[in-house]
């Protein structure tokens, strides 16, 4: 999985726009590549990474790209590519002809601003946000004929986007509204209703920077703790939202990009892969919830930061582009240790009534842990469990079921620190009888002590 974002690369633990953008299911991937000649021009290039080699197609148009311009492989091998055209955006296709390059029009949205979400987990669509005059436009883009679709109006200034599930129906937006940033839920099989997804206290701002939806592990960035920090959480799970220690290097930028799939209701035996930004150089970071410690590692020499994915066996590839080789794929197996229960472990069903019927959703898994020493602003982390009809848009109706709780670290945390060196089935299903779909959930970790004193 990888994540695309536009916010400034500069500040410590910002997030940063891959160079390579891959598919959900790994097959493509496209960037923006450059000329060797003197103007050192920009022209679409389409990686194929499912065959024995990974290898690239140039896709020229009649005339040079603009270094903005956005590219998403579709699964079918197809480039979709947003262009800027004078107050307008133009939205193509892409594909390799014999000779030169085919390109087919799907239209164009009028907006000041327009940025594509991340790959969809089917791969045969995509979506866009364009935020204006305090609402943003959802917009879908069909992998047709069919040109943009606009799916609906949501207040505030939207960024960001996370899949929640294989099936591409629910949608995950960092939202800006009255001066705090929280995530908000999209449900595309209803039309775009909008809910609230995280908030971990009413004053701070949360976002969402990579979503699991095997696991339900999500990755998370707040000032909760007083500042801003990477934390992590599980969907549907009813415990506070932790802040390793270990994922707060010193003088270095920590992003997300890549997280290990196929972990069912496992989410802290999950490796997640992160772009480690410092004064020295771009390094790999390697991170599990369960391990609780940052591996720092040196990059194979090319890569295209930011940009990457796992394999289900534990496999990280990380696309590389050299003078020498300009589409290869480092293959780096990293060894993950089993993890070893420590109580009892298994899915946990919660019923929530919705309407007539009721939904039975799995939440993760249930561990009995001792004490964690807790330190920081004390103050309600915010679930989600019930969900009910609200003026016709499903909305969280429960509040955090445990008060005067806190913001809470990782157990030995202390003397965790880093190295000195260096999108399938649906996890949540619905019951055939029951229309409704499944309730919207704000992400809390495992292996969590509770929130009131013992």
């Amino acid at each position: 999985m990888t994540i695309c974002a536009t916010e400034d690369a500069t500040a410590l633990d910002g997030p940063h726009r891959a160079a390579l953008t891959i598919a959900a299911d790994g097959s493509y991937a496209a960037r923006l590549a450059r000329h060797d000649d003197a103007d050192r021009s920009w022209y679409p290039e389409r990686w194929t990474l499912s065959g024995p080699e990974p290898y690239a197609v140039p896709l020229p148009g009649s005339q040079p790209e603009e270094p903005d311009s956005e590219l998403l492989p579709l699964a079918d091998g197809r480039v979709l590519i947003l262009r800027r055209v004078a107050d307008r955006f133009a939205l193509s296709l892409l594909y390799p002809t014999d000779p030169g390059t085919g390109e087919l029009l799907l239209g164009a949205v009028e907006a000041a601003e327009l940025t594509l979400l991340p790959p969809t987990p089917g791969g045969t669509d995509a979506y866009a946000l364009a935020p204006a005059g305090g609402h943003t436009a959802l917009w879908r883009v069909p992998g047709d004929a069919g040109g943009p679709e606009r799916i609906v109006e949501i207040p505030g200034r939207c960024t960001g986007g996370a899949w929640l599930d294989r099936g591409g129906r629910l949608l995950a937006l960092d939202r800006e509204l009255d001066g705090r940033t929280k995530t908000v839920l999209v449900d595309l099989a209803r039309g775009g209703e909008t809910g609230p997804l995280l908030q971990i206290t009413e004053e701070s701002n949360d976002r969402l920077l990579l979503a699991d939806p095997d696991s339900g592990l999500l990755l998370v960035r707040s000032d909760a703790p007083g500042h801003d920090r990477l934390g992590w959480g599980v969907l549907g799970s009813r415990l506070p939202v932790r802040f390793p220690e270990c994922l707060r290097p010193a003088d270095a930028a920590v992003t997300p990009f890549a997280v290990q799939p196929g972990q069912m209701l496992a989410p802290e035996s999950c490796a997640v892969a992160f772009r480690v930004d410092a004064a020295h150089g771009t390094r790999l970071g390697i991170w599990r919830p369960w391990g609780r410690r940052l591996r720092q590692l040196p990059v194979p020499d090319g890569w295209l930061a930011g940009a990457g994915l796992w394999t289900a066996d534990g496999e990280l590839l990380l696309p590389c582009a050299t003078d020498a080789e300009p589409c290869g794929l480092a293959r780096m197996a990293i060894p993950l240790e089993p993890v070893e229960p420590v109580g009892p472990v298994g899915p946990v069903e919660v019923r929530m009534p919705v309407g007539p019927g009721e939904v039975r959703m799995p939440v993760g898994s249930a561990r009995s842990v001792g004490s964690v020493e807790r330190s920081g602003p004390v103050g309600l982390v915010g679930l989600m469990g019930v969900a009910r009809p609200v003026g016709g848009v499903r909305a969280v109706a429960e509040e955090a079921a445990v008060r005067g709780g806190g913001i809470v670290p990782d157990a030995g945390d202390a003397t965790n620190h880093s190295t000195a060196s260096a999108q399938p089935k649906a996890a949540v299903t619905e019951p055939q009888c029951s229309p409704a779909h499944p309730p919207m959930c704000r992400p809390v970790p495992l292996q969590q002590a509770p929130l009131g004193s013992r």
